[in-house]
This record gives C-alpha cells, sequence and structure tokens, in this order.
C-alpha cells in the first residue's frame, strides 16, 4: 500500500496589506493543487490587454474562451508533474528543457521524450541533451524533411504523379486552402469530400441536360430579344386581321422628323420602342438588314448564338426556338450552386468518373495516421513553452509577486505614462474608458483615461494610468502625454477622462490654502470686472453726453463738505480700528504665551485650517485597492490588494534632479521681489496707529 503523501509546506509573505504565498522552487509550482484557491490572489485573467506571451495563454486557455482561469492552471501543472521527474527547471532563467528530466516512465512522458528526440533529429541536432523554445517553433524545419506530418493536410508536394497535383490545385483553387503544421498549403479531406461532392452533383446535371443544353449565353441573349420578337410577330398578325391595323402598326413620318437634327444617344433613346422591324401581313423578321437601329447589337448576338446565322426568322421557327428553350430553361433552373463550375465542363466531366478521390484518400489516411506522433510534437512544444512562461504567470496570479516586489512589471502594467512632471506605472490598456470607470472608480485611486495614437501607423488604444504622488491641480481632461509601451515604444496621449480621488497627504495638507487662495482670487476678478465695465459705462456715457450737448453747461462743483468727510472718515476709522483690535488682539494673546507654547499655538492653528482635509484624505489613502481596477479590466480579484500610502509613492515618479547636479538660483528672467517686508512694517504702524487713536478717545468727536 502506498503511503499518502505528506502534505507541502507554504511559505508566505506579506504584501499590499495581505499574506500572499510564495511560490520560489519546482516544488512549489507541483504543488500548487494543494493550496486552497482562497488564498489565490485571482482566479481568473483575459488573455487580451496584458502583456504575455501569446502562445503561451493559447495553450492554457484549453476551452478558447478567452479567459485564463484556476483550473486551467492547475491542469497545466498536474500535466508537467506527469511529465518531469522534477520541476526544478520550471523555476530557473531559460527556455530549454534538459532530456533528462522528461520522466519516461510515464507513458505521457515517455511518448514526449520520444518526440523530442525525433525534432532535434530533424533540424539536425540528433547528440543535444536539452530542446529549447525555438527548436519547437520553427515547425517548417522539423516537418521539412518529412513528406506526411500527421495533421491531415496535404500539400500538392505530397501527391506523386502530375495529375494528382493538379486536382490538388484545382481543389485549392475551389474551395480554399489550409496551412499544414510546417506552413505549406494544402487540402484536408474535408475539401476533398466537398470538392468530389460538387463535382458528382454538376457532372450529373450536365448529363441530365442532353439535346437541349446550349450555353448560357444562347439562352440569356434570347431573353434578351424574347419581348422585342413577339411583340414584331404580334403587330403581323394584326396586320393580317385588318387593312387599318397593318396602316397603323407602324410608326407614321412624323416620328422620324424630331429624330433627323437629334444627337446620336438621343435618336436612339427614342427608336428603342419602335418595332425592331417594318410591318406586314404574315412577314418574316430580318435578322440581318432592316432592323431597328437601336436593337442591332442584340439582334446581332441572338443571330450569332441562337439563330445559327440565318438571315431571317418566321413565326414557326420563332415557336420552336421558344419550345427549345423553355426545357433548357427548366433544365438550367435545376443547376446545381458549386465553386467547381469555374473548371469548366469538360474539365468536371474528366474528373467525374476517375480514380482521383481514391488517391486524395489514401494520401489524406497515410498522413493522418502519423497524427499520434505529430501530436507528441506538439506536448513537446507545450511542455517547453510551460517551462518558460508558467511560473512567471503564476507569480502574476496566484500571487502578485511581481507587483508588490516593483523588481519587474506586473503583467497587467501596459507601460508608463509621463505626464504633468510625472511618471505613472500603474497603466492598464482599456477598451471601454466609460464602462471600466464604472467599477474602477471603487478603487479610491486617481485615475486618468487617455487615447494614445502611434504616429505613422495611425494605431490607436486606450490606457488608464493611476496618479499616486503629487497633485492633481494641473490634471485635466484635454491635456497631453507621452505613453512608452512595454516594447519602448512611444505614443501620443490625450486626456478623456478623470476618475478623481485624493492624490497624497501633502495635497490633502495644502488643499483648504489653495481653495481659499482661489476663493479670493476669484472674487478679485469679479469686483475688478465689476469696476471696469462700471468704468467703462461711466465713460460712455460722458462721451456720448458731450457729443449729444457740447454746448451744454457742466454742472458746478459742489463745496466742500467737512461734515460728510469727517463721517466717511470716521466710519474708516472704525474699521480700521475694529481690524487693528483683532489683530492686536491676536498678537498680545500670541505674545502674552510662554515660549514653549507659542510653536503648539501655530501647530494648532495650521490643523484647525489642513486638518479635517488631512483626516479625510488619509481615510481615503488607507482604501485604496488594485482589485476593482483589475475586475473592471477582466480579472478576478480574490483578494483585497491594498495600494498604501508608501507602496502608492513607489507607482508614481515625481521628477527629481538627479543626484551630484549642479543647480543655478539666478533666473535672469525672474519677477522683481516686492517690498514685502515694507509693507507688512507700514501696515502694522497703521493698524497701531489706529488702536492707540480709539484708546485715547480721538474719533469720539466725530461719533458724538
Amino acid at each position: 500500500m502506498t503511503a499518502p503523501t505528506a502534505p507541502h509546506v507554504w511559505r508566505f509573505f506579506r504584501a499590499g496589506g495581505f499574506d500572499q504565498v510564495r511560490i520560489e522552487t519546482g516544488a512549489d509550482l507541483l504543488a500548487l493543487d494543494q493550496l486552497d484557491q482562497k488564498l489565490w490572489v485571482a482566479l481568473a485573467c483575459p488573455t487580451t490587454g496584458i502583456e504575455f506571451d501569446r502562445r503561451a495563454l493559447e495553450l492554457l486557455d484549453t476551452d478558447a474562451d478567452g479567459r485564463i482561469r484556476a483550473n486551467e492552471i492547475l491542469a497545466a501543472v498536474r500535466w508537467l508533474g506527469q511529465v518531469l521527474k522534477h520541476g526544478d527547471e520550471l523555476v530557473e532563467p531559460g527556455s530549454a528543457v534538459s532530456l533528462d528530466s522528461i520522466d519516461d516512465t510515464t507513458e505521457e512522458g515517455a511518448r514526449v521524450l520520444a518526440s523530442a528526440r525525433r525534432i532535434l533529429a530533424n533540424l539536425g541536432k540528433a547528440d543535444a541533451m536539452s530542446i529549447d523554445l525555438e527548436d519547437t517553433r520553427d515547425t517548417g524545419r522539423i516537418f521539412a524533411q518529412t513528406r506526411f506530418n500527421g495533421d491531415g493536410i496535404i500539400p500538392v508536394e505530397a501527391a506523386d504523379t502530375p495529375d494528382l497535383r493538379a486536382v490538388i490545385t484545382d481543389i485549392m483553387t475551389t474551395m480554399g486552402a489550409e496551412s499544414d503544421r510546417s506552413g505549406q498549403l494544402g487540402i484536408s479531406q474535408d475539401k476533398v469530400d466537398a470538392f468530389f461532392a460538387e463535382i458528382e452533383a454538376y457532372s450529373d446535371w450536365l448529363g441530365a441536360g442532353g439535346d437541349i443544353a446550349v450555353a448560357p449565353e444562347a439562352g440569356a441573349a434570347l431573353e434578351a430579344v424574347r419581348d422585342k420578337i413577339d411583340g414584331f410577330f404580334l403587330r403581323c398578325r394584326m396586320a393580317v386581321y385588318s387593312d387599318a391595323a397593318a396602316l397603323t402598326v407602324n410608326p407614321a413620318v412624323e416620328t422620324f422628323l424630331p429624330l433627323t437634327a437629334a444627337a446620336t444617344s438621343d435618336a436612339l433613346a427614342a427608336l428603342r420602342p419602335l418595332p425592331l422591324a417594318a410591318v406586314s401581313p404574315q412577314a418574316d423578321l430580318p435578322l440581318l438588314r432592316g432592323i431597328n437601329p437601336a436593337w442591332e447589337a442584340e439582334i446581332t448576338a441572338f443571330r450569332r448564338l441562337v439563330a445559327n446565322d440565318r438571315l431571317s426568322l418566321s413565326e414557326n421557327e420563332w415557336l420552336e426556338m421558344k419550345a427549345r428553350f423553355a426545357a433548357h430553361g427548366q433544365w438550367l433552373a435545376k443547376k446545381p450552386q458549386t465553386q467547381v463550375e469555374r473548371l469548366g465542363d469538360e474539365r468536371i466531366r474528366a474528373m467525374r468518373f476517375s480514380d482521383t478521390k481514391a488517391a486524395l484518400d489514401a494520401l489524406v489516411a497515410e498522413d493522418k495516421a502519423l497524427e499520434g506522433e505529430a501530436n507528441a510534437i506538439d506536448a513537446v512544444e507545450r511542455l517547453v513553452v510551460y517551462r518558460t512562461y508558467l511560473f512567471r504567470l503564476v507569480n502574476n496570479f496566484v500571487s502578485f509577486k511581481e507587483f508588490y516586489a516593483r523588481q519587474d512589471r506586473a503583467v497587467f502594467q501596459a507601460g508608463t505614462l509621463y505626464l504633468d512632471g510625472r511618471s505613472a506605472d500603474l497603466c492598464l490598456h482599456v477598451t471601454d474608458a466609460a464602462k471600466h470607470a464604472s467599477l474602477a472608480t471603487l478603487s479610491r485611486i486617481y485615475l486618468v483615461y487617455c487615447d494614445c495614437v502611434r504616429r505613422g501607423t495611425n494605431e490607436k488604444m486606450t490606457v488608464m494610468a493611476g496618479f499616486t504622488s503629487g497633485d492633481s491641480d494641473q490634471l485635466m481632461v484635454g491635456r497631453n502625454g507621452v505613453f512608452y509601451d512595454r516594447q519602448g515604444r512611444d505614443w501620443d496621449a490625450t486626456i478623456t477622462k478623470l476618475v478623481e480621488h485624493p492624490i497624497s497627504m501633502r495635497q490633502a495638507f495644502w488643499s483648504p490654502y489653495k481653495q481659499l487662495g482661489r476663493f479670493i482670487g476669484g472674487q478679485i476678478e469679479k469686483l475688478a470686472a465689476a469696476k471696469a465695465r462700471a468704468t467703462e459705462t461711466n465713460l460712455q456715457t460722458k462721451v456720448a453726453g458731450q457729443v449729444l450737448a457740447p454746448g451744454a453747461v457742466p454742472p458746478p462743483k459742489e463745496n466742500f463738505d467737512a461734515g460728510k468727510f469727517a463721517g466717511i472718515f470716521a466710519a474708516l476709522g472704525l474699521a480700521v480700528g475694529a481690524i487693528g483690535t483683532a489683530i492686536a488682539s491676536v498678537v498680545t494673546g500670541f505674545l502674552n504665551l510662554t515660549w514653549w507654547q507659542m510653536p503648539l499655538a501655530l501647530f494648532g492653528l495650521i490643523m484647525a485650517v489642513s486638518g479635517p482635509s488631512m483626516v479625510i484624505a488619509y481615510m481615503k489613502l488607507r482604501q485604496r485597492n488594485l482589485a476593482p481596477i483589475l475586475d473592471a479590466a477582466g480579472w478576478a480579484v480574490n483578494a483585497r490588494a491594498t495600494v498604501n500610502i508608501p507602496f502608492g509613492g513607489s507607482l508614481t515618479a515625481l521628477a527629481q534632479l538627479p543626484a551630484g547636479a549642479e543647480r543655478s538660483l539666478v533666473d535672469p528672467f525672474a519677477e522683481k521681489k516686492r517690498p514685502w517686508g515694507e509693507y507688512l512694517v507700514l501696515l502694522a504702524l497703521i493698524a497701531g496707529g489706529a488702536v492707540a487713536a480709539w484708546r485715547f478717545g480721538m474719533f469720539n468727536r466725530f461719533m458724538g
């Protein structure tokens, strides 16, 4: 009785606020089916929009639904456990598999090992001890020396005789070609069966035609003039029936008079409705001379294809022709719709009763006899692809080691966006920005959506970038930046959508002051604009008054009113005094503090202003989560992938001068400094004087 296998001992690391499994050895990878899926970071990911090998994704996506699921990764791991003796090579850099590491004690391992040696022999590397990824992908060289490769597709070169090669070419021309494993174009059994089914159907239809079978062009020529010839003979019978009718069935002379000066095209258009020829009792239809010029081309084709070049046509002959073509029409209506018709009747009849199909069936059967060996070659490619890429995918799926270690970019990171003096590394491919943003906003990360265009190729794509450092003052729709993809190619990027959230604590600290500054600036702009409009209106009024009444006497100047002036001065004094009193109270209170209380008072004042916004920002920054961003892109994230403040700072880099760089602080274009110190001293003196005047009662006389 076999002893039960000991459970694998797992190790975990803490990153992103949660525990993630360490997958570092081949034993870790091969024991993956023992790890509870509740501990996996992701359970599914899309095969598009991620930076990963396309062939590896195709092999892993066994149901071809465009998603890699946990069970598909586990199936790949179990298969590797059947093929390899150990998994040490799976976690090592490189793309080669040692033949000694393939387990030939299992049926699957022995099959893969034999196929690997066959591939190396076909490539001229029979003595090689390992097989590389490039060896399996050069299928053209693998099958170059073989006539058959097990895929059931027969190229032209596989045929022995020129006649058989010609038939294969005909099948590819009519039914379409397929590519075999070596990249050559050929035909499959389905193509052969469909081709000869059409050959049989078309040939049988030709045989059913017998004597009534005529060229399709002849039928078309008859149909083109059927109504006109019927009309001609009807008019002839009318002429026999009545002498009066004989005089009216032919066009009157007046009909032709306008045509003598008309353009050729107009004249021919006017002649089209008229009879084919001159009508008389029991007349034959002339087919060479005396034909309506507007119908000469159609009658000439009819005479050549249907009437056997005769000079005239009687009504009885016309009736016989129509009867014969009626049977032809019925036969023609039964014509099967085929692709082989373009080969011609003779070619089709020749292949109908030949042994060509049997020969092609034998070739396909001979090729498919090697299907097992060819599938083993596919298994070798699968092994080498898994050896090269599976370990990396697991560290971007079962854990997010590549993302949180910051040593390499994760598979979902599309590149880097440079914009507003920053570089953002948290960038993803997005197909629908609005749909993505509706879920991604739950991440609490400041998101910027950009339309990217690559000049010269007109390639377009949309990317999402997460900004986790700096501020959002200059981030707005319409701003331009440059996006560098994982291949290093540059794209013109333009912001099209923003999802706003706090970016950093620094932004939260300065936010109240910036808002106050914007409010004051806005009010000043409004007052200035109102004053400018009032001044302009007043000026226009005065100018208009001078123009309309140049002789008007200006109003007399008012005498100086000392009492009114004193009242205004008193009001101003009261305002200045109130402000000065408030400032003096604050300054006096601050100066009455002991030296160690002063910093605390300043800190308290600052926190009273910036504290609330910083608390709110801190709470939101602690809630930043990568999962909604990936879920919106098609992932199924199984954990709360937190992006805390320190880690978020590493995802967005701010512009910094290089270490050791020299910096000159002399700016020849710097604005001249204003004497703010002098302004403050003057303001303090005015305020102090106003306070003193108020305290000594100097304003009482104006208020009495």
